[in-house]
Formats: C-alpha cells, sequence, structure tokens
C-alpha cells in the first residue's frame, strides 16, 4: 500500500475494496452492452455510438433521473441488496416511457459509509438485470465512500438514464381526446413510494421488518421489499404493434394515482377513476389497517395497485389489454376522458407544476 493510499485508508476509505467491487460487477454490467456501447468498463466515460439515431427522421432525447428512497432502509435492515436495483431501474427507465421514448443507456451512483463489495455487487446486479430487461445499456457508474456522512452499514442509490424518440410520436396530453379510455396497470406493490410513512407504521406499532404477518404471507420486510414491476418492454411491443393506440402514459409514483394522470391530461378535461374497477393488494389493506386509516386516505401517498395509466382511444382499449395481459401486465378499464364542461371540486388539478387536467377517485374498493 503506498503511503497515500494508507492515508486514505486511515480517514476509512478503502480503494481496494472499490476496485474488488467493480471486478465482482464486471459481467453483469458487461451483459447489458450492445453494439452502441464502446470501451467497456471501467472508464472515466460511458461511450455510446450515436449514429445509431441516424436512423431516425428527427429524434428527441428523453432523460430522467431518480432514486428509490426510504426503501433502501429497509433492504439494510434485511441484509438483502439484490433487488434495490430493479426498484431503481424502475423509478428512472418507466420514467422516460411516459413519453414514448426507447431508453439507450443509464448511469449508476451509489453513496455509501464504507465499501461492502459483494453488497455493491448485489446492488449493481440488480440495476444490470432490470436495464438487460427493459433494453438499456448500463454503461457507467460511481461508488463513493462517504465515512462519518453516512453509517458503514448505510448507503444510498440515484441514476438516471437517456432516451429517444421521435418528435411526431411523442405521448402526451395533446394526444388525448374526448371519449378516450383510461387502461390501469397492476403494480407489483408499494414499488419505490411511500416509505417513510410505512415505516411511521411500523414503528408505532412495534412491528419489525423480521416480523411474519399471515396476511402479507410471510415477513413484512420480505412483502415490502417486493420490487418495482417493469413496464418499459411491454409498453414499448404496444406501442409498435399497435401504433397510434396510446396518447397518453403515466407513471404512478410520488403523489399517486390521481395527481399524476392528471399531468398527462390536457387543461378541460377530466377523469372519474372507479375504485371498484380494482382490489388493492394486501399489503396496502394491511398497512392502512395498522395506521387505522381508510384505503381512501392513503391515495395521495401509495399508488394503491396501480403502477402505470395508459389513456388510449376507445375502439383500441380491448387490443391494448390483451397485449398487455400477454406480456404479464394485468390491466382493466378504470375510467374515461371527459371534455365536458362540470364543477370540478373535489379534483386532483395538475401536478408538480403541470397544469394538466382533472382527476378523482369515485366508489368504493372491490373486496
Amino acid at each position: 500500500m503506498t503511503g497515500n493510499a494508507s492515508s486514505y485508508a486511515a480517514a476509512g476509505v478503502d480503494t481496494a475494496a472499490g476496485d474488488l467491487a467493480v471486478e465482482l460487477m464486471k459481467a453483469a454490467v458487461g451483459a447489458t452492452h450492445g453494439p452502441q456501447v464502446l470501451g467497456g468498463v471501467g472508464g472515466f466515460a460511458g461511450l455510446w455510438d450515436a449514429s445509431a439515431l441516424t436512423a431516425y427522421r428527427r429524434p428527441l432525447l428523453a432523460t430522467s433521473t431518480d432514486g428509490v428512497g426510504t426503501k433502501v432502509a429497509i433492504a439494510q435492515a434485511l441484509d438483502i441488496h439484490d433487488t434495490i436495483g430493479q426498484d431503481l431501474v424502475a423509478m428512472v427507465v418507466d420514467d422516460i416511457v411516459v413519453v414514448g421514448a426507447k431508453p439507450l443507456f443509464m448511469t449508476d451512483y451509489i453513496a455509501c459509509g464504507k465499501v461492502h463489495p459483494q453488497r455493491i455487487a448485489d446492488i449493481v446486479r440488480g440495476i444490470a438485470e432490470a436495464c438487460t430487461a427493459t433494453g438499456t445499456a448500463l454503461v457507467g457508474g460511481e461508488t463513493a465512500e462517504h465515512p462519518g456522512l453516512l453509517g458503514v452499514d448505510d448507503y444510498d442509490v440515484a441514476g438516471a438514464a437517456v432516451g429517444v424518440v421521435e418528435a411526431d410520436e411523442v405521448l402526451g396530453p395533446e394526444r388525448v381526446q374526448h371519449g378516450d379510455l383510461v387502461i390501469a396497470m397492476a403494480s407489483s406493490g408499494l414499488h419505490s413510494n411511500g416509505f417513510s410513512l410505512v415505516r411511521h407504521i411500523l414503528a408505532q406499532r412495534g412491528i419489525g421488518y423480521h416480523d411474519d404477518l399471515a396476511e402479507l404471507g410471510g415477513t413484512v420486510g420480505r412483502a415490502l421489499l417486493e420490487p418495482t414491476r417493469l413496464y418499459t418492454a411491454p409498453l414499448l411491443d404496444v406501442l409498435s404493434e399497435l401504433p397510434g393506440a396510446v396518447h397518453a402514459l403515466s407513471h404512478v409514483t410520488g403523489g399517486g394515482i390521481a395527481a399524476n394522470l392528471a399531468r398527462v391530461l390536457p387543461v378541460g378535461s377530466w377523469v372519474e377513476l372507479d375504485r371498484a374497477s380494482w382490489s388493492p393488494t394486501p399489503v396496502f389493506r394491511v398497512l392502512a389497517d395498522l395506521a387505522g386509516d381508510s384505503l381512501e386516505s392513503t391515495e395521495g401517498t401509495w399508488n394503491l395497485g396501480i403502477g402505470m395509466l395508459a389513456v388510449v382511444s376507445q375502439d383500441t382499449a380491448s387490443s391494448v389489454i390483451r397485449a398487455l395481459e400477454s406480456r404479464g401486465i394485468p390491466s382493466w378499464v378504470a375510467g374515461a376522458v371527459s371534455t365536458h364542461p362540470r364543477v370540478l371540486a373535489g379534483f386532483e388539478q395538475g401536478a408538480k407544476g403541470v397544469d394538466g387536467g382533472a382527476v378523482r377517485l369515485v366508489g368504493s374498493y372491490a373486496g
């Protein structure tokens, strides 16, 4: 060990552990690389051959960045780290497909208090496997050791991705019309939002992640770590097979179902989503019961069983549902778009700075 490396180690940073982590993850990362990726693993910058875009008439690049939030605290508590990577990819790449874009490449960032090589490799392997499933090249990343700022077992993950879409094929409010139907796509569970509330509820009731709850079919922690469903590949297939059928997509993340759908509707339009069209899965019912709350009171925090929404032309809805379900995504019609004038008291109207449409949930959830 050189003098500089020895001094760095004395400060709490282990560069050798970082190098070992890279060696452990190289195969998984390399498996995401197609012919457009140049240079392999370990360069200062990832290289992606943009000449692939010359086939586009007017390519628009789409980009998104996100993290997994406090769900990582549960992974750390259970010492299970190979699922968080899929959550990260889903949070980033499924935002890109919302505009109709195909993801091209992604980078990740892991900040930790201490580099545990196998743990870092597990996280990155999960990222790489989800990248492969969504057709995204993992072209680079960074693992940063922050001793004194983070605990030795603490870490956080974030990532960013870039995709491409033809300018005249961008999905969004401009395509949405009166009479369009809203198709809901089932979530796999909590996905990666609302975990601060989850952790608060469990702490208030003295329930640990290793505790068994029969209603959840096993331990609490395992149910909470269920990876976020990946919608990108099935949706890209639908967009290709049924051109023009899908007018807008909404990824149900922070803010809940109504607020996220409102963001992709045109001003002056409104939708009432019928709660009776689906039954929230047990994890939502159990958590709401533990909190002493109704499911309706959590609608602005959790996805309650819907991870993605599609606004489609009325005559193609059944074809879209069949295509999604054939690819393992349970889907159903949950509402319809209207532009008829009406009083919009009680509706969510736009969100996150977007002056969009208006949405509210009506009725009671199916049993």
